[in-house]
C-alpha cells in the first residue's frame, strides 16, 4: 500500500524545475522494493536529481507477493466475498501507461551501497541511482512451543486468509492470539465462519494501544455478547498436538487450557529491517530502519517509509495515514522540491465485529493537566470520552459503540481548535442533531482525511475553484476519502454545504455507484422494467455497487415483485435477515415470527405454536405488535419449524425484513363496551393487504375501535381510529428513539375510501422516500408536507392516483408466502445450513442456558447447551440453572 502511495505521489509531484515533467513508477506489494532512476539525470551528491536536468525516472519495483498492491485495511471484506481483484490498488495500465518494470515474487535479497545495487531472488542485479525501501512488516508469532504446528497461521497477506479458510473446513473451535485491531478482526471472521472462537490477550484489555478502560470494558462486553470468548491479561504459553502434528489446545498463563484445532497470530507486527541490517544502514534498538525528517536513510541514496521505518520522532508507524505520509515526503524529495515528516496522526475508527470503535489524539489523556469528559450507558454499549485541555482545546477521545461524531472530532483534535460547544454537549445523545458539532464548525486547516492529509480548505477547494460537484469527483480530484473510508461522510457533509453556499445544486445521489435517489431508482426499474441489479448498474450506475446501494436495489426490486429474495442476484443483495428469512440473534440463532393478522388466533393455532415451540426448545415471547416470537433456532432448524407453520396455515410475519410488520388491534366493538366499529375485522384485511409489501424502512399500523385509543394507533406509520362518523386516517407516526405522534391526514372516511386512500399514501411513501427512511423523516422532510400529501393522495394533484393504485393492485394479486416458495424450491432450502460442507451439522457456538422456564443466550462465561432433539428430550436440558 505505502510503496503503491509513493508511486501515485511521484507522478502527482511536479518538480523543482521542470513543472510539467511526468516521472514514472509502480505498485509493489507486501514487502516493497522500488529501485529507481533519472532517464536523462545524473545524480547530485545529496541524492537530488541534478539542477537544469530532465525529471524522469525509470522505476523498476521489486515486489515480495504474487500480486500487486492491494488494500490491506479492508483486507478482512475478502471473507465476505470481496475479490483479490477487488481490492487491488493498481489501476489497470498503470504500470504500461508510466513503463514501470514490475516484477512480482521476487523480491530484493541484498543490497550493495558501495556499487550502488540491489540482488533480486532470481538473481537478478539492478543498479539504482535512488533506492527507496518499503518493505513493510512481518507479523509477530510468540516463540511459544507449537507455535508452527499445522492449524497455526498468521493474517497478513490474501494468501494467509486462503489459509485460514481451508483450516476452517476443518475446524469447530479457533483462538486468536491477540486482542488488538487485526485480532479482533480475525476474530470475526472465524465467528463468521461458524468456528467457536476465543480472543487470547496479553494486556489487561482489549485494544490497549487505542482504548482505556473504560472502553475496553464496553467493548469487551460486547464482543462477548456476540459469543466471543475473551481472555485478557494472559499469554499464551504453549501449543500442544495431536500425533499428526495439528493444534488440538492452548494453554495459557492464568492456568486456562482452551481446546483449539485452528490459531491465528495477530500478536502484533515487526518492522522488516533485514536488507538495511545487512548492509549496515542503521535500524533502531527494537527494529527499523532509522530514517531522517526527509524519510532519507544514513545513505544519501536511500530511502525508506512505512512500516519498516524509524521516524525522525522515534516512532515505527503501522498505520495506513502516517505510511501514506512518509511516501509522499519522499516522492517530493525525489523530484526535487522540499517535504518533511515529523509524526502524523495515529487515530484510527474501524468497525470491529459490528462494533464501532474510535480513537483520536491524546486518547489516554497523557497530556499534563488533561482533563476527561465521559459518557457511558452500558445498557446500550456506549461509552464516550473526550479529553480536553486546560485552555479548552480538545486533545482527543475515545468512542465505543457509537463512533458517529468521530469525523468530526479527530479533525478539531488535530488543529488544537477550541470546542466549539462544551465538550458534555458533544457527548450526550441530546447532541445528536449535530448542532455545535458538524462540519461548519471545522476550521479550513482542519484535516479530513488523515489517510491522505487533505485538509478541509483543500475540500472546498475543490468544490469551489476546481469545479467539482459530486463526492466522487472530491474524492479523484483530492484522494480524500479513498483511504480507510472513515471521513466519507463528513466528506459528504463538506461538498454539500460547499455547493450550497455557493448556489449549486447539492448532489442527491444514493452513493458513490449512483447518481440517481433511491425514488429516482425506484422510477427507473419501475418504468424500463428492469429485474436485476446488473442490467440497473449497467445502465443507470457505475462500478460493482456497494452495501448501500444492493440491498436498496434489492429493496426495489421485491417491492416491484420481481422474483423471490432468494433467487438469482435477488439472493445475493439481501440484508443479514433477508438472507435466512429470519431475524438473527445476539448468539448466532434465529427467530421465528409467523403473521397472526390483528392478533386474532385460534385455540388450534395457539397449540401448534407451543408444541413447536416444545418440540424445538424455543424461547416464547408475546412481542409488543400482538404476535408470537419463536427465539433460539438454529440456520438448519428453521425448513422444519417452517414446515409446521405452513402445514398448520400460518406464514412469514415478515419481521426480518423492511416491510410492513403488524396491524394492531383491539378487540373493538364486537367485545368492548365503548367500541364504535369493529376494528378486529379492519387490521384483519390490513395486515392481509399489506403483508409481504417491501418498503424503504419497516411499517407498522393499528387500528383502534374507539377515541379511547387502546391499539396505540396515533404511535404508527399509519393508523385508523373508529368514530361514529367512520375512519380517521393518521400519518407518519413513530416510536423508538425519536417518537412522533402522526398527524390526521382526513377524517370520517367510509371503508372503501379509506382503504384506497392507505394504498395511495403507502405506495407514494415508497416510491418517494430515500433509503431507510421511516414515514415520520420522510413525512417531516416531504415538500409542502402534510397539505401536499393530501392533494396527492386524495386530489391527484400530481396525476399519479392510478399508477398508485395499480402498483398496490399488483402487489395484492402476485404476494406469495416467502416460507412456503422457500419450502417448495429444494435449490432454496439447501442454502440453510450452518456448514456448507457439514449439511445438517448444527452450529455448536450456538448454546443456551435455562432461565425461568425458558431457555436465553449463554454467555461466553457459561457453560450452556446445544439445542438438539436428545438435549431437548431428555435431562440434559437442566445442564446449568438460574
Amino acid at each position: 500500500m505505502v510503496g503503491q502511495r509513493f508511486l501515485e505521489a511521484l507522478f502527482e509531484q511536479p518538480t523543482a524545475e521542470q513543472p510539467t515533467a511526468e516521472p514514472t513508477t509502480a505498485e509493489p506489494s507486501t514487502a516493497e522494493q522500488s529501485a529507481t532512476g533519472p532517464t536523462t539525470a545524473e545524480q547530485s551528491a545529496t541524492g537530488h536529481p541534478a539542477d537544469g536536468q530532465t525529471h524522469r525516472w525509470r522505476v523498476t519495483v521489486l515486489a515480495e507477493e504474487p500480486r500487486p498492491a492491494y488494500d490491506r485495511v479492508h483486507l478482512t471484506s475478502w471473507f465476505s466475498g470481496t475479490s483479490a481483484e477487488e481490492l487491488s490498488l493498481c489501476p489497470p495500465g498503470f504500470t504500461e501507461r508510466h513503463g514501470i518494470d514490475l516484477r512480482l515474487a521476487d523480491p530484493a535479497t541484498a543490497i550493495d551501497r558501495e556499487a550502488r545495487t540491489v540482488t533480486a531472488r532470481s538473481g537478478d542485479v539492478l543498479r539504482y541511482d535512488a533506492l527507496v525501501l518499503a518493505t513493510g512488516s512481518y507479523p509477530f508469532v510468540p516463540p511459544v512451543p507449537g507455535h508452527d504446528a499445522t492449524g497455526c497461521h498468521v493474517y497478513r497477506t490474501i494468501e494467509d486468509l486462503e489459509a485460514i479458510t481451508a483450516s476452517a473446513g476443518h475446524a469447530t473451535v479457533g483462538a486468536v492470539v491477540g486482542g488488538g485491531l487485526l485480532g479482533l478482526e480475525a476474530a470475526g471472521a472465524l465467528r463468521a465462519m461458524g468456528l467457536e472462537t476465543h480472543v487470547v490477550e496479553f494486556a489487561p484489555r482489549l485494544m490497549a494501544l487505542q482504548v482505556d478502560d473504560g472502553g475496553g470494558a464496553v467493548l469487551r462486553r460486547k464482543i462477548e455478547d456476540l459469543g466471543v470468548h475473551v481472555h485478557t491479561g494472559a499469554g499464551t504459553q504453549r501449543i500442544d498436538t495431536d500425533e499428526h502434528g495439528r493444534a488440538r489446545t492452548m494453554a495459557l498463563s492464568d492456568g486456562t487450557g482452551l481446546a483449539v484445532d485452528l490459531v491465528v497470530f495477530s500478536a502484533g507486527v515487526r518492522p522488516r529491517d533485514q536488507l538495511a541490517r545487512d548492509c549496515g544502514l542503521p535500524v533502531g534498538e527494537r527494529g527499523g530502519i532509522v530514517v531522517d525528517e526527509h524519510c532519507r536513510t544514513a545513505d544519501p541514496h536511500i530511502w525508506a517509509i512505512g512500516e519498516c521505518a524509524l521516524a525522525a520522532d522515534g516512532r515505527v508507524y503501522g498505520l495506513v495515514a502516517p505510511g501514506y505520509a512518509m511516501a509522499e515526503t519522499a516522492a517530493r524529495e525525489l523530484t526535487g522540491a522540499a517535504a518533511e515528516f515529523t509524526g502524523a496522526d495515529a487515530s484510527t475508527k474501524l468497525k470491529l465485529l459490528g462494533v464501532d470503535v474510535a480513537s483520536f489524539g491524546d486518547a489516554l489523556g497523557t497530556t499534563e493537566g488533561a482533563l476527561e469528559v465521559l459518557y457511558a450507558n452500558s445498557r446500550a454499549g456506549i461509552y464516550k470520552k473526550l479529553v480536553v485541555g486546560p485552555d479548552g482545546r480538545l486533545l482527543g477521545g475515545v468512542l465505543v459503540g457509537d463512533a458517529d461524531s468521530y469525523a468530526t472530532l479527530r479533525p478539531l483534535a488535530a488543529s488544537r481548535s477550541r470546542l466549539p460547544a462544551p465538550a458534555e454537549q458533544l457527548l450526550l445523545p441530546a447532541a445528536s442533531d449535530g448542532r455545535g458539532s458538524g462540519p461548519l464548525v471545522l476550521p479550513d486547516e482542519a484535516v479530513v482525511c488523515s489517510c491522505h492529509n487533505v485538509s478541509k480548505g483543500a475540500v472546498r477547494a475543490a468544490v469551489s475553484e476546481q469545479g467539482m460537484r459530486t463526492v466522487p469527483e472530491v474524492k479523484k480530484c483530492t484522494k480524500a476519502g479513498t483511504g480507510c473510508g472513515s471521513c466519507v461522510k463528513l466528506l459528504g457533509s463538506i461538498v454539500a454545504d460547499e455547493l450550497a453556499a455557493s448556489g449549486h445544486e447539492v448532489a442527491r445521489g444514493l452513493c458513490e455507484h449512483f447518481t440517481h435517489t433511491r425514488a429516482e431508482l425506484y422510477e427507473i426499474v419501475r418504468v424500463k422494467g428492469i429485474t436485476g441489479f446488473s442490467r440497473l448498474i449497467d445502465e443507470h450506475g457505475n462500478g460493482e455497487g456497494c452495501d448501500i446501494c444492493k440491498p436498496t436495489v434489492a429493496s426495489i426490486l421485491a417491492g416491484l415483485g420481481n422474483g423471490h429474495v432468494l433467487d438469482g442476484e435477488q439472493a445475493a443483495l439481501q440484508d443479514t435477515n433477508d438472507h435466512f428469512l429470519a431475524n438473527l440473534q445476539r448468539n448466532g440463532s434465529y427467530s421465528v415470527v409467523p403473521r397472526i393478522p390483528g392478533g386474532e388466533i385460534t385455540a388450534e393455532g395457539l397449540i401448534i405454536i407451543g408444541e413447536i415451540a416444545r418440540d424445538h426448545g424455543l424461547y416464547t415471547k408475546i412481542t409488543g405488535g400482538q404476535r408470537i416470537d419463536l427465539f433460539g433456532a438454529t440456520v438448519d432448524q428453521l425448513p422444519g419449524i417452517w414446515r409446521r407453520l405452513v402445514d398448520a396455515g400460518f406464514e412469514s410475519g415478515h419481521a426480518y425484513g423492511k416491510a410492513l410488520r403488524t396491524v394492531k388491534s383491539c378487540v373493538g366493538q364486537a367485545w368492548c363496551r365503548y367500541g364504535v366499529q369493529d376494528s378486529v375485522a379492519l387490521a384483519i384485511e390490513l395486515e392481509l393487504r399489506y403483508r409481504g409489501l417491501r418498503a424503504p424502512h419497516k411499517l407498522k399500523s393499528a387500528v383502534s375501535g374507539c377515541a379511547r385509543e387502546c391499539a396505540e394507533a396515533q404511535s404508527k406509520d399509519f393508523g385508523v381510529i373508529a368514530t361514529s362518523e367512520g375512519w380517521n386516517l393518521y400519518v407518519g407516526g413513530n416510536g423508538g428513539t425519536t417518537p412522533r405522534h402522526a398527524d390526521l391526514l382526513v377524517a370520517g372516511l367510509d371503508h372503501d375510501t379509506l382503504i384506497r386512500t392507505i394504498d395511495r399514501f403507502l405506495m407514494f411513501y415508497i416510491r418517494t422516500a430515500d433509503r431507510l427512511e421511516r414515514t415520520a423523516p420522510w413525512l417531516e422532510r416531504l415538500e409542502g408536507g402534510l397539505e401536499h400529501l393530501r392533494a396527492v393522495v386524495l386530489d391527484d394533484s400530481l396525476g399519479i392516483c392510478a399508477d398508485l393504485d395499480e402498483l398496490m393492485a399488483r402487489h395484492v394479486e402476485t404476494y406469495e408466502d416467502e416460507w412456503a416458495a422457500t419450502l417448495a424450491d429444494p435449490e432454496r432450502v439447501r442454502r440453510f445450513v450452518s456448514f456448507a460442507n457439514a449439511p445438517g451439522t448444527p452450529d455448536p457456538t450456538v448454546r443456551f442456558v435455562r432461565e425461568r422456564d425458558g431457555i436465553r443466550p449463554a454467555r461466553p462465561d457459561e457453560d450452556g447447551f446445544p439445542l438438539t432433539p436428545a438435549l431437548i428430550a431428555g435431562p440434559a436440558l437442566e445442564v446449568r440453572t438460574r
